[in-house]
């Protein structure tokens, strides 16, 4: 191989390597962004909207009101899955169990994160009282295709454990945009 052609190679490894640096820089900004509003701080703006769009389909029971706002939820769930890349292809749930304040629903859920898919299966235990109502995730149980990846493995055993489903899509999200761009490096160089 003459000199002009290992140049050539070397000019594109050092421009992925600044494509990656600006990359992470990217990535590490966003996560910033992320991690600046707490899980109680979330929650209490997403009821806030429920409570708001609550209000709004009582003020508005017409049928084109309703395909309206079935527009705008259809558009927002869109931007939800282009920013997450998280995209649900499946959903069932089904009645386990329902006492006076108490209801328990089983869940099962499909669909793929970029590249990598993914199932859950969990249940989901609601106790109301007069002013809230609450909500566990208990007998969690997720399946992903993870080869040689042991960190997701270990990662999806401890997220089974807590059960703590909003960890693990947060992570899922920024682990398979990751591995995308993994995915894609390699194959550049193939």
């Amino acid at each position: 191989m003459d000199n002009s052609a290992c140049q050539v190679y070397e000019d594109e490894i050092r421009s992925l390597e600044k494509e990656i640096k600006l990359l992470a820089e990217q990535y590490e900004d966003i996560q910033q962004e992320s991690t600046f509003f707490s899980d109680k701080e979330i929650l209490r703006s997403v009821k806030s909207f429920q409570r708001e769009l609550c209000e709004e389909y009582k003020d508005h029971n017409t049928p084109s009101d309703l395909k309206a706002q079935l527009e705008v939820l259809e558009k927002d769930l869109s931007f939800l899955m282009k920013f997450t890349g998280i995209q649900f292809t499946s959903h069932s749930k089904k009645p386990v169990e329902r006492t006076g304040n108490r209801t328990v629903q089983k869940h099962r859920l499909s669909g793929n994160c970029h590249s990598l898919s993914f199932q859950l299966e969990f249940q989901l235990l609601e106790m109301k009282d007069k002013l809230n109502v609450s909500a566990v995730v208990t007998d969690l149980s997720i399946i992903m295709e993870t080869g040689d990846h042991s960190d997701v493995s270990k990662f999806v055993s401890s997220t089974e454990e807590r059960g703590d489903l909003l960890t693990f899509f947060r992570s899922l999200s920024s682990y398979a945009e990751w591995y995308e761009h993994r995915r894609s490096t390699f194959l550049h160089f193939k």
